[in-house]
């Protein structure tokens, strides 16, 4: 049997989701989290390298080079990424959910929140700029890393914020 907040202090179980209701809330993230990705488009479409992170992710999966993808099929593995950070960001929350409650923030707990949300961002940049970058885009890594890494930067930046505001708003609602 699952644990559930209703045995934490009534500080943490005022807002937090019961670890028994894990699947909603998960479903909730994931959406999110692609919501998330559909507002990071922007930023991504405005900068020079802004889509090339999502062509070489796209290149891990097609097993192509970053050059030979499709946009549709970057811009699709993107949107995917996106839900996948959102049901990170879920296995992050949970646990964290079982710390003693502070505050919350609309449907979910104020530092359990924050862990989650800057844990996915820093997952999202970290894993795509020091892991799948300098192994798949290797002749990009090679010409262009740095500006590559500080166009992911602000566009995670603009995820994670979304992400911040989108999923107390969202989980309000459960």
């Amino acid at each position: 049997m699952l644990p559930t907040l209703a045995s934490a202090p009534p500080a943490a179980a005022s807002a937090s989701v019961p670890v028994a209701d894990a699947g909603p809330f998960v479903v909730v993230c994931a959406v999110c989290g692609a919501l998330a990705a559909v507002v990071m488009d922007y930023p991504m479409s405005k900068q020079t390298e802004g889509f090339t992170p999502a062509y070489i992710a796209a290149s891990v999966l097609t097993r192509a080079s970053p050059s030979s993808v499709a946009f549709r099929d970057a811009f699709l593995v993107h949107h995917v990424a996106g839900a996948a950070a959102g049901v990170l960001y879920a296995l992050l929350y949970l646990p964290a959910a079982l710390l003693p409650g502070v505050a919350s923030v609309g449907g979910v707990e104020a530092v359990p929140h924050a862990i989650a949300t800057l844990g996915v961002a820093a997952f999202i940049y970290a894993f795509f700029a020091h892991l799948v970058l300098p192994q798949r885009g290797r002749g990009i890594y090679e010409e262009r890393a740095t500006a590559v890494r500080g166009q992911w930067l602000r566009s995670v930046v603009v995820f994670g914020v979304t992400v911040a505001v989108v999923v107390p708003a969202a989980t309000s609602v459960l």
